[in-house]
């Protein structure tokens, strides 16, 4: 009789829903209503604007993309010249911001972890040291730090006929006018080196993948470290060698009273770059402390009871365990250093603000339309991240079960 029950009602249906209840209908007309509010505000403002121009017989729209701009710009990675678009200007605008974000991003990340490890370290000296540089660059605001560096650093430099050759061999030079290069010239044949360049790159990664599922299914570790290196570097190398070594270099050479040839960053881009990365990493080095000590600390005692390096338990059991604390804070200073970017049109570096919400503006009107294409990148460059950072997120977290 138990089993003729418990067989029946293993197959009883579980009521079904209803789609449209009380709730539901009540979530859906608040939702509607929301949304209609917002688009009626956007109408109103549009409007608003709109008749506001017109009155005061201003002219509006983005025709103005493309009328010839007649200013130069300093420095930039897009060509241009005097009486290109406006829509060039943007464009030289964005990547210029894009560029210094990057390079900010990445400093302040990797400074900020080895901040971070050192202010938990056992030896006083470094924990200390850390501390006051912590302290010291979270209390004191960016744009202070940014005229700083500009003006009490990079603006002293010696002359360009005075510079500093940091290797002796033109590879990197430093004067009041900047950060010197040398230029690669690519010549015929370069592009097979390129492509056993790709070839590497994905032959690191599935090597890479293949290596993780190895030791989680056996326990064996495989020497990724020294083989991952030869890949990189020893596969491409040998095809370039064997192709002829198709690359030239133009090293900066003084003509006048400048350097020319190779590639320069200005004195006004090293110091937003390296402003943003110190002040960026007090924070991220903050956020990766927080991070590991969320960490049990039995985990690096039973990595130490196993007899594994306290390098080792730091990197491959500490520290993974740490990102899901630390990402979230993590999305916040990358966005945030992408906001400060705009502090260099403190000291005259051309990027999107000072390109476009400055000189453009004040070339051609039409503020709304500069100042919704500007609010507009900055607002895409900040979702992108945090979409980015909190897929990732999601990825690392745990999941219950």
């Amino acid at each position: 009789m138990t089993t003729t029950s418990h067989s029946r009602t293993a197959h009883v249906k579980p009521p079904r829903k209803e789609r449209f209840t009380a709730a539901g209908i009540k979530s859906i007309f608040y939702q509607c209503a929301v949304v209609g509010v917002v688009a009626l505000m956007g109408w109103y403002l549009y409007d608003n604007v709109s008749r506001n121009l017109q009155n005061l017989g201003l002219a509006s729209g983005f025709g103005f993309l493309d009328i010839e701009a007649p200013f130069d710009i300093s420095w930039s990675v897009v060509p241009y010249e005097p009486g290109d678009s406006y829509a060039r200007v943007y464009v030289i605008g964005i990547t210029n911001t894009l560029i210094v974000a990057a390079m900010a991003i990445a400093a302040s990340t990797g400074l900020g972890f080895l901040i971070g490890i050192a202010r938990l370290s056992r030896n006083w000296l470094i924990s200390r040291l850390a501390s006051v540089y912590v302290e010291v660059v979270r209390n004191t605001p960016a744009l202070i730090q940014v005229l700083f560096w500009f003006l009490a650093v990079f603006s002293i430099l010696p002359r360009p006929k005075d510079g500093v050759d940091v290797a002796g061999l033109g590879i990197l030079q430093v004067n009041n006018r900047g950060i010197y290069f040398p230029r690669a010239l690519p010549q015929d044949g370069f592009n097979v080196t390129l492509l056993a360049i790709a070839i590497a790159v994905v032959a690191a990664v599935v090597l890479g993948i293949w290596a993780r599922r190895r030791r989680i299914l056996t326990g064996q570790r495989f020497p990724v470290a020294l083989v991952m290196p030869a890949i990189l570097v020893l596969f491409p190398a040998t095809v370039f060698v064997l192709t002829g070594a198709p690359l030239n270099w133009e090293i900066p050479v003084l003509k006048g009273f400048n350097l020319t040839g190779g590639i320069s960053f200005p004195p006004a881009m090293c110091a937003v770059v390296l402003s943003l990365s110190i002040y960026h990493a007090a924070y991220i080095g903050e956020a990766v402390r927080a991070g590991i000590m969320s960490v049990s600390p039995g985990q690096g005692e039973a990595a130490f009871s196993l007899g594994i390096k306290s390098s080792w338990s730091m990197r491959m059991i500490v520290l993974p365990q740490a990102l899901r604390a630390i990402v979230p804070q993590l999305i916040s200073n990358w966005m945030n250093a992408v906001k400060n970017t705009s502090l260099a049109v403190a000291i005259g570096f051309p990027d999107l603000v000072a390109l476009f919400l400055q000189t453009s503006l004040n070339q051609v009107g039409y503020a709304v339309e500069i100042v919704a294409m500007v609010m507009i990148f900055y607002c895409s460059v900040s979702i992108t991240i945090s979409l980015l950072l909190n897929y990732y997120n999601k990825r690392v977290q745990l999941k219950e079960r």
